[in-house]
């Protein structure tokens, strides 16, 4: 009797997350990627990003999927945290924007999982971007996959694949305020 892996929508934010993380996960998953990302500024920062998670996308041979760029919306959903310290309150609302989309998107789709790269990040804490998509799994009903990539030696396999396939490295988290 042959059984199919459960299907998995990751939301990547850039080709370094999205190369490594998705291979492991393959092992388990049926993986597709998600780019959903409209916190990145500006524009061209955002399109040097996409076409690298592109280019893992490609070579990994799993399907991208772009989520709309609205960088209006996500202004918006932050207003008011716009002083907050790199790693603050703004950026714990940021993960849940992007987090609540996932999961809605993955839900009506009809992936049984989705997950995030985000925890990668060796300035983004996996307990709290996992207590945000626990949250968002048990209000669409889907189940949240949660790993700490960084740990064992993630983050630098990560870096180590992205570097093999020649992806864009960013060198700020992405939007304008961490550019400071």
């Amino acid at each position: 009797m042959k059984s199919e892996k459960p299907k998995l929508l990751l939301h990547t934010c850039c080709g370094v997350c999205g190369a490594w993380i998705p291979e492991l996960l393959s092992k388990d998953f049926v993986v597709d990627l998600y780019f959903f990302n409209p916190n990145i500024h500006p524009k061209d920062e955002y399109l040097r990003r996409l076409e690298a998670a592109e280019r893992a996308a490609q070579v990994l041979g799993l399907k991208l999927i772009e989520g709309e760029y609205d960088p209006k919306s996500w202004l918006e959903a932050v207003r008011g945290l716009e002083h907050e310290p790199e790693g603050g309150k703004r950026c714990e609302v940021c993960f849940d924007f992007r987090l609540r989309q996932t999961a809605l998107f993955a839900k009506r789709q009809g992936y049984e999982y989705f997950a995030s790269t985000l925890t990668i990040g060796r300035n983004k804490p996996a307990r709290i971007i996992d207590a945000i998509g626990q949250k968002w799994a048990k209000e669409f009903g889907i189940k949240f996959f949660s790993g700490d990539w960084k740990k064992k030696g993630g983050q630098v396999e990560s870096d180590k694949k992205a570097h093999e396939l020649g992806l864009f490295r960013q060198n700020y988290c992405g939007c304008v305020y961490s550019m400071r």
